[in-house]
């Protein structure tokens, strides 16, 4: 008697065990990417004056329950402008608003070096005074390529960043401050050591690559992609070239390889006023649909919502990419 009922208590943990794996594996995490944001000039002006030029997406960002964008300028008091066509720098202030929205940032790109090492090690200093998550860069190039990991519902999330526009001036070193750069083998032993050695079910890398203002994404981009992929990337995002470019699915992932500017001020041709935020919907399988709203940018720099576009998403039942409606709340 007793032997048939430590085989039934067995039986009961052994289906309870799998009725909570199951339910693990069906809880959906929603993570919303947004494209280049500028905190200088007139956006950052805005701040200055009391204003949250991200108010008109609030709603919209409400409705994910992780939000991302690419921080396309150093956020610092200190340091020099580099030689270069444009530089920014952004003051601390526009921290505290951009946490208001966002849970974290890439600093992969290649404006976070527009103001010198110390200017950047003092932005990575107040990003973490403001508890807003950051990838891509580091004080040295071990922090540099580690992922962020962010856990909801139970779902471990890995994100990496990586910038690949040129120069490489900017790449942290050993013993260097900088940001994470996109050599091949690198990139694919990251995806893996995020997988093995941080215990994440999905990785995510968001990528600063291409070339400005083309519409379809490069040779290049393509490539390193799939490369990704492969190395076990459950989705890639791309943002750099200031225009939004073509989608695709490989093995069954989403590649978004531009989702374009969200807020900044030095645009110069109608292309760079439109671009996306991007929401994908994920579980332990991976992303099981994504859909995109339009940002119109406006000659002051500041995104608004076109409920009207509409934009592309795509649904694992269906298995195609469509335009869908941008309605303002998403669910």
């Amino acid at each position: 008697m007793k032997k048939i009922l430590y085989c039934l208590c067995v039986s009961i943990f052994l289906l309870s065990e799998l009725a909570n794996a199951a339910e693990q594996d069906d809880k959906t995490v929603s993570i919303l990417f947004a494209g280049d944001i500028v905190l200088d000039g007139k956006p950052g002006k805005e701040v200055e004056q009391g204003k949250d030029p991200f108010s008109a997406f609030s709603a919209i960002f409400a409705q994910a329950d992780i939000r991302i964008a690419n921080l396309e300028c150093v956020v610092a008091t200190t340091g020099d402008a580099a030689e270069k066509n444009f530089t920014f720098r952004a003051h601390p202030r526009t921290l505290k608003i951009l946490n208001r929205h966002f849970d974290a940032v890439t600093i992969a790109n290649n404006h976070s070096g527009d103001f010198g090492r110390n200017a950047f090690k003092e932005m990575l200093g107040l990003l973490d005074q403001h508890k807003l998550g950051r990838f891509g860069g580091g004080h040295n190039l071990k922090e540099a390529h580690t992922p962020l990991i962010i856990e909801r519902k139970g779902l471990r999330i890995a994100l990496l960043g990586y910038d690949e526009f040129m120069p490489r001036s900017f790449e942290a070193d050993f013993d260097a401050a900088g940001v994470a750069w996109s050599e091949d083998e690198q990139v694919v032993s990251d995806i893996k050591f995020a997988r093995l050695h941080y215990k994440a079910d999905l990785v995510i890398p968001f990528m600063h690559w291409g070339w400005e203002n083309e519409l379809t994404a490069g040779n290049r981009q393509r490539q390193l992609a799939r490369t990704m992929i492969d190395a076990g990337a459950d989705a890639v995002i791309g943002t750099h070239p200031h225009v939004v470019q073509d989608v695709e699915q490989y093995q069954g992932k989403p590649i978004i390889y531009s989702i374009g500017n969200f807020m900044m001020d030095a645009l110069d041709n109608d292309a760079q006023t439109k671009g996306w935020v991007l929401r994908l919907k994920l579980n332990r399988q991976g992303v099981q649909s994504w859909e995109t709203r339009l940002a119109q940018i406006n000659s002051e720099g500041i995104p608004s919502p076109v409920p009207e576009a509409k934009t592309p998403c795509w649904d694992k039942k269906m298995d195609k990419v469509s335009l869908c409606k941008n309605q303002l709340n998403w669910h």
